[in-house]
């Protein structure tokens, strides 16, 4: 698994994907948070928090990760070299693991300089020094399961097509689905909280008031899981 996951991620480095997805992951943020006058600059709101980044970057998630993930069995499909790697010497589960760790390996390190934000909210507040660091701390860790789930349905969207455009497409709809899809549903069915029980965007904004519920925890889980498990199931029938 870890000779998979040196593979993947320096194959990100080895072209422009890695640069590009830590570079526009910033840039979006950047512009929205500390540019553009609208109601997620952080220095207009009024608040030592950094809320509107956590409301902000799983919608931008929702297209880099799968941008991130398109290429991992699409590619190898395309090419045929998938039969080559599975003739290698490891279980098809080290190779899933490998390609889930690398992929979420990236968007950590895409996330790291974000940390600055919560640095100048930190020092920037009126009382000095004045920021939750219980709900910060929660929905940077909310953040990072949010983004497991998202690979791992990356990763199995990557097994449906050589095209990795396609790959991509389908990645993003699935993702938007599990995100803000049964929150879309409860809705029309008059705020049915049993059913935005299913998305991720429920446990995630949960998780983010900074109290580590179990039930939060075991969905992301379940999900990470679930993908990981479908991937593995795929490519083995390949």
């Amino acid at each position: 698994m870890i000779a998979i996951l040196k593979k993947e991620f320096n194959s990100f480095f080895a072209s422009p994907i890695a640069y590009l997805v830590i570079g526009v992951f910033l840039l979006i943020n950047g512009l929205f948070l500390w540019i553009f006058k609208d109601d997620f600059n952080l220095l207009n709101a009024g608040f030592a928090d950094l809320n509107p980044f956590f409301y902000l970057a799983p919608w931008v998630f929702l297209f880099l990760i799968p941008a991130i993930t398109m290429k991992t069995f699409s590619e190898e499909l395309n090419t045929g070299t998938i039969e080559l790697l599975k003739t290698k010497p490891i279980s098809d589960w080290q190779i899933v693991l490998g390609k889930f760790w690398a992929s979420l390996l990236l968007i950590t390190i895409a996330l790291l300089p974000t940390l600055t934000y919560a640095y100048t909210i930190y020092s920037l507040s009126n009382p000095a020094e004045n920021l939750d660091f219980g709900s910060t701390i929660g929905s940077y860790m909310g953040l990072l399961f949010l983004a497991a789930s998202y690979t791992s349905i990356g990763l199995f969207t990557s097994t449906l097509s050589k095209n990795q455009i396609v790959a991509f497409i389908l990645g993003v709809l699935i993702t938007f689905f599990f995100y803000y899809g049964f929150d879309a549903i409860a809705d029309l069915l008059g705020h049915n909280l049993s059913i935005k029980n299913f998305g991720i965007n429920q446990h995630f904004k949960s998780i983010s008031r900074g109290v580590i519920d179990t039930r939060d925890l075991i969905y992301f889980v379940s999900v990470t899981f679930f993908f990981l498990f479908i991937t593995k199931t795929r490519l083995e029938n390949e």
